[in-house]
């Protein structure tokens, strides 16, 4: 029976994507379907190899954006993004799945975790990597007690901030790492949570609140 979960690499290291696929083979329910440095040879991979899983370097998902990988989430529904990256911060892991991942996976853990990962969203799940699963449950406890005072997010207190200072959101998504997409998502939070409608309206709560000081 030939392998049943087939796996696209998306990485612009050549060494990477070459141990990525090691792990990968050496399973006998996977095969590596692709490998591509660029979404522009993702694109052609994808469309060649209809993978079920993704695995994404997140400095190319992120700076990328999902405008990029829209492609694979809307060409390929049935295939699952996991985010590979070097950053442990929840934040970003909350990021990765708002853009549309599946997965979340620290590369440094990538050895042990990567194989689990890839059978559990294969399956439909999700999962994140189990060194960041403490720290999730504690900012998201965190979260909790700070929006019964503050609605707003530290991330989107600083999207906020930008946005009053003036900057695009091109230019926001460049300061903070982050995809345009996402600058636009955090925008559109705050102004349902805050009550707003215009970019005036958030000069004037970012003044109150002492954010352009």
């Amino acid at each position: 029976m030939p392998p049943s979960i087939r796996v696209l690499s998306i990485d612009g290291a050549e060494a990477v994507r070459v141990s990525l696929t090691k792990l990968v083979n050496a399973e006998e329910d996977m095969e590596t379907v692709g490998e591509a440095g660029s979404a522009q040879d993702a694109a052609r991979e994808a469309r060649n190899a209809t993978p079920t899983v993704v695995l994404v370097d997140a400095t190319m998902f992120e700076q990328g954006g999902t405008d990029d990988f829209q492609w694979l989430l809307r060409d390929h529904p049935g295939a699952k993004v996991i985010v590979l990256s070097t950053q442990d911060e929840p934040q970003n892991v909350n990021e990765a799945f708002e853009m549309g991942a599946s997965g979340y996976v620290l590369k440094q853990a990538v050895d042990r975790e990567l194989v689990p990962a890839i059978r559990e969203v294969a399956a439909g799940g999700r999962y994140v990597d189990p060194e960041l699963g403490a720290q999730l449950i504690a900012a998201e406890m965190a979260e909790q007690r700070r929006a019964e005072e503050d609605p707003l997010t530290d991330r989107e207190r600083e999207v906020l901030r930008l946005l009053a200072l003036g900057h695009t959101n091109q230019e926001i998504a460049g300061k903070l790492y982050i995809s345009v997409r996402t600058v636009e998502s955090h925008r559109a939070h705050i102004m349902q949570k805050l009550g707003l409608s215009s970019r005036a309206d958030l000069v004037r709560y970012a003044l109150t609140e002492g954010l352009l000081t």
